[in-house]
């Protein structure tokens, strides 16, 4: 069974600022002859590991509306150098952007079941950046 995280993408405002800050850091690994890998450092480790790993992504919460997700490919808990335990959620390159889900403010990350996470945005299909108050405006009505 495929289970998914839900986390804030803090500092970015929209997927380009996602892609900009994700191309930067690899840049900067490719100079400094690193991996190019991408990975998220958290402080809790899932326990949900192998269902996080059998296709499951990290869906990003951007001002509050979940905007995209990446693929999880692989979870590695390691202690850094102050000894405390931290988790690197290793992510695929790609960014899916998703249909638009509200999200409440929360710290950390939070298990999001297969059932419940936004479906990715057909391509092809338009993913606008209205305002976000316009756009709820709209829903609210009824005309989007």
């Amino acid at each position: 069974m495929t289970v998914h995280l839900v986390k804030l993408c803090v500092g970015a405002d929209d997927i380009a600022d996602l892609a900009g800050w994700q191309a930067e850091r690899l840049a900067e690994k490719k100079k400094l002859k690193q991996p190019q890998v991408l990975a998220h450092v958290t402080r809790m480790t899932p326990k949900r590991a192998d269902e996080l790993l059998a296709g499951g992504s990290l869906y990003w919460v951007m001002k509050g509306v979940i905007r995209c997700r990446q693929k999880l490919i692989g979870i590695e808990p390691f202690t850094d150098n102050e000894g405390i335990g931290r988790c690197r959620l290793v992510l695929d390159n790609e960014i899916v952007p998703t249909r638009r889900q509200e999200r409440r403010p929360f710290q950390g990350w939070r298990y999001l079941a297969a059932k419940d996470a936004p479906p990715d945005v057909e391509k092809g299909e338009a993913e606008d950046d209205m305002p976000e108050e316009m756009r709820r405006e709209l829903e609210e009505l009824g005309l989007i």
